[in-house]
């Protein structure tokens, strides 16, 4: 009964063809991939934050699945070693994806850490401007990531071509670039998505930190010290950052035999190494042309330099 409403209420939504018969579809201005429209609604309006909640919040393939390693490793201390034997998305869940999947009144508790932890960390992707009202209103704590639109765009199209969806040909790139650039993508507007953490960043920064995934490449150390400040978990002694930044990297993270797992979760069709990529800053140059290049550019400065944000180029 649930599938058929489901059916129902996406008739009613605008919807764009994203690749063979494949669709995204429109909700509160953004794209979204079907089955994600009714767990984002369940969030909007059930999802009630507690003060001592984490959540990081972030535009697909933007470095998300480093960011929940380090923050869990900086919130849990004593049991950083568990990266070692789960994946970072099972131990920080998506709201959407994990936490408010079935129908009724979720248990939250499903995507929280036990007792003896002192706060609970979750992820979405969900738009500041789709639950604005609850972020503006809880105490939570809020970190959100971006990155340079050429290499998300490259990390997502790499990505997608991995998900485990009816096709027969890949998706090609400048088609992707084209719907990037429309906006027409998943989780799209990206740019509409980053300004809106960034204004709430700039409105709330005792509660919201924004942080670019190239800073973070650039002085991982120092980031994982601010981090640490920011969520009130400070660091006795230099070593012990210099642990988290070195167990958290890719290359460790990625030789785990959880990581190199080919299972498919039951909340997303691709499976658990397709989550670790090369992670690289600039390597969208290694994918498009020039005439890609400055269309997203041109892009980038019409709606980040417009509003002061020199970012992207």
């Amino acid at each position: 009964m649930e599938n058929h409403e489901l059916d129902t209420k996406l008739s009613c939504l605008t919807k764009e063809k994203w690749w063979e018969d494949n669709y995204v579809y429109q909700f509160g201005g953004f794209w979204h991939m079907p089955l994600f429209i009714k767990p984002i609604k369940r969030v909007i309006n059930n999802f009630n934050p507690l003060s001592s909640d984490v959540i990081l919040a972030t535009f697909p393939k933007t470095g998300t699945t480093w960011l929940k390693s380090l923050l869990y490793s900086i919130i849990n201390q004593s049991s950083k070693h568990i990266l070692s034997l789960q994946h970072p998305h099972e131990l920080i869940p998506f709201l959407e994806a994990q936490v408010f999947t079935h129908s009724g009144d979720p248990s939250i508790d499903a995507g929280s850490l036990d007792a003896n932890h002192s706060c609970r960390i979750f992820n979405t992707h969900i738009p500041y401007q789709l639950w604005a009202k609850t972020l503006d209103s809880c105490e939570s704590w809020v970190i959100y990531l971006t990155r340079n639109p050429k290499d998300t765009l490259i990390s997502a199209w790499n990505f997608a071509n991995k998900l485990n969806l009816e096709r027969v040909e890949q998706w090609p790139l400048d088609v992707a670039v084209d719907q990037f650039c429309r906006g027409i993508f998943l989780c799209m507007p990206y740019y509409d998505h980053v300004i809106g953490y960034r204004e709430l960043s700039s409105r709330r920064p005792k509660n919201v930190l924004f942080l670019t995934y190239e800073e973070m490449m650039e002085d991982t150390h120092g980031c994982v010290k601010k981090l640490g400040d920011f969520l009130e978990c400070p660091f006795e002694s230099e070593d012990e950052v210099e642990e988290i930044v070195k167990n958290c990297s890719i290359e460790v993270l990625s030789s785990h035999d959880v990581n190199k797992s080919e299972e498919i979760p039951t909340w997303f069709p691709t499976p658990y190494n397709s989550f670790f990529s090369k992670g690289v800053v600039g390597d969208y140059k290694n994918y498009l042309n020039d005439e890609a290049i400055q269309r997203i550019d041109t892009l980038t400065k019409k709606k980040f330099h417009s509003l002061g944000f020199m970012y992207g180029i």
